[in-house]
């Protein structure tokens, strides 16, 4: 596996949640930035230097484990469509 992928599959290591921090919202360990914030900037096309420079208490592995998250949620969310077939009637 390559360090890119040991490192989405590692985002829960960055990822936490506590009833005690944020209404136990999921936040970066050691902050009470929220990944709905990160992923929300992110989405609202902000670079991770500007995450960073907003939440100086974030490190540029937070922002990656949040694309992570993001990733590995869809591929579990998303049901893979079905694989057309190949119609003999349009083999032709």
């Amino acid at each position: 596996m390559s360090g890119a992928s040991k490192q989405l599959n590692n985002y829960y290591q960055r990822i936490v949640r506590d009833k005690a921090i944020c209404g136990g919202d999921a936040v970066f360990r050691g902050t009470r930035v929220t990944l709905r914030t990160v992923l929300a900037s992110l989405a609202g096309g902000d670079s991770i230097k500007e995450i960073l420079a907003d939440f100086p208490s974030l490190a540029a592995e937070d922002v990656q484990a949040a694309i992570a998250f993001a990733a590995a949620s869809a591929e579990e969310d998303l049901p893979l469509p079905a694989t057309p077939t190949l119609d003999e009637n349009q083999a032709g």
